[in-house]
């Protein structure tokens, strides 16, 4: 779940599924509708698929044990070298390095490295420090067993830069490794790193419809293979450039009931919703069953504005 999410925001969806879903073995044998569901508005639905693979990969493999070797862990599906890295670190306490965005940006300000961390030669040597800097936390003895050098460092390392080196504004004066940091002893802390400019945003005009018939609603699920994948939707069209769409719907009223602002990745979307009569492909619900199904972001918006 925190992977591309905040924290503050993973931890109600953390709690609720903790609770329905508590162990590996539910997890895998859940239903795709019951993990969607639990998912609902944290976006990149991926994750949540991959997530039940993963369970059901060990399930199968692991005798229903989470692995705690980093190659059985990389392999799981969904879990790249970054997510390994903290797991085997952070749950079981393994020299094995982490480079997120908060990582990479504290290295290239404490190390002054030029560069783009995208390019394969600055990723590398990114890693190569990072892998360094655990190794090291590795070696140091320390009387107290309890202590966990590995999972403290890479903790330590993510919240310095979620809270202290920041992208922007940095609380240069509170860090406790300033005075070893190159880009502040150059003053350069503003300039590194060195990450290329985001391309604009792209704008896309939708028009949903809300068809009603004997209390139930037209909607329907996306299919496999595409943008929130399995989720259900009200039936919507994309506007072109030109200003002209098929209408498959009579509309009521030539006024939208919403008008709603999202925003995927690097489109900044604008959907305006219609109550419209008409018929098409889809399944016909009452309010009841909408409210059990999964559904994206913004037409969850269009839900919650029919139940008010």
């Amino acid at each position: 779940m925190l992977q591309q999410t905040q924290v503050k925001t993973v931890i109600p969806y953390w709690e609720r599924w903790m609770k329905e879903l508590p162990t590996i073995s539910a997890l895998a044998k859940a239903s795709q509708q019951k993990i969607h569901k639990l998912w609902e508005g944290l976006g990149y639905y991926t994750r949540v698929r991959n997530a039940q693979k993963a369970a059901q990969a060990i399930m199968e493999n692991h005798e229903g044990k989470f692995p705690e070797d980093f190659e059985d862990i990389l392999a799981l599906p969904g879990i790249g070298r970054y997510t390994a890295g903290a797991i085997a670190s952070i749950a079981f306490n393994q020299p094995t390095p982490i480079l997120d965005g908060n990582v990479i940006r504290i290295l290239s300000r404490i190390y002054a490295i030029e560069g783009d961390p995208k390019d394969k030669s600055v990723n590398a040597k990114l890693w190569q420090l990072a892998n360094e800097l655990v190794t090291e936390a590795h070696s140091i003895r320390n009387p107290k067993s309890a202590i966990r050098n590995c999972s403290f460092f890479n903790q330590s390392m993510m919240e310095l830069g979620a809270l202290i080196c920041a992208p922007r504004q940095p609380a240069c004066d509170l860090c406790p490794v300033n005075k070893i940091c190159l880009a502040r002893l150059e003053n350069r802390v503003d300039e590194l790193p060195m990450t290329a400019k985001r391309s604009a945003p792209t704008q896309r005009h939708f028009r949903a419809y809300v068809v009603e018939e004997k209390n139930r609603f037209l909607v329907r699920q996306r299919p496999a293979g595409v943008v929130n994948a399995h989720l259900w939707e009200f039936p919507n069209i994309e506007i072109l450039t030109d200003g002209k769409a098929p209408n498959p719907f009579i509309l009521d009223d030539s006024k939208p009931i919403c008008r709603i602002q999202h925003s995927i990745t690097r489109y900044r979307i604008t959907l305006e919703v219609f109550r419209a009569n008409g018929s098409g492909e889809g399944d016909w619900k009452t309010m009841t069953e909408l409210k059990r199904l999964p559904f994206s972001s913004a037409h969850k918006k269009i839900l919650g504005h029919l139940k008010s």
